[in-house]
């Protein structure tokens, strides 16, 4: 969804605020993608500053679809984010920071996309688990463990522990 900024930064209105949708159907990254089961309507709300600097001020949800990190199944996952930045499209400003990247801005238009792309990155969690406990999948033939035990050998030891595997063993015989 594109957004014109031009009423905006022209004087006419001092804040916008406009209902806005995401129209991507797939988060992604360059690595991974994942489907977007479910995304709400967000109020965003843009504030002018000053005459080329606006606040945008923006908090959302979406529910993707993720496989889980043990077993691959499948688990959908909320993400929240949260805007709060203030933009400045004065690109000689003399302040000391370097300035930032604003892909999200092209001309006169705002990306919502682009915007909340960002934020569902930082937002996304380090691990996903289908549940708590979950067993994951056997390295050796590949089978689900929260289905069912696949009776394979798993115990797997570095070849120079085999010593001290040997002698544990002969303390059980005795």
């Amino acid at each position: 969804m594109l957004v014109d900024l031009r009423k905006l930064l022209s004087g006419t209105e001092d804040e916008l605020t406009i209902t806005a949708q995401l129209d991507m159907d797939v988060f992604d990254n360059g690595l991974t993608s994942y489907d977007i089961v479910r995304k709400e309507p967000f109020e965003l709300k843009l504030v002018k500053l000053s005459k080329t600097k606006f606040e945008v001020l923006c908090d959302g949800s979406v529910v993707l679809s993720i496989p889980c990190d043990r077993c691959l199944k499948p688990v959908e996952t909320a993400v929240d984010f949260h805007i709060e930045q203030a933009v400045d499209l004065d690109e000689n400003s003399s302040e000391e920071e370097e300035p930032e990247e604003k892909d999200y801005i092209d001309g006169y238009s705002l990306d919502v996309d682009r915007l909340v792309f960002g934020e569902i990155m930082l937002s996304i969690p380090g691990k996903i688990l289908c549940k708590d406990d979950c067993k994951g999948l056997c390295p050796v033939c590949g089978a689900d463990l929260n289905a069912a035990e696949c009776g394979c050998d798993r115990e797997s030891l570095d070849p120079r522990m085999s010593v001290f595997k040997d002698i544990l063993n002969n303390f059980k015989e005795v």
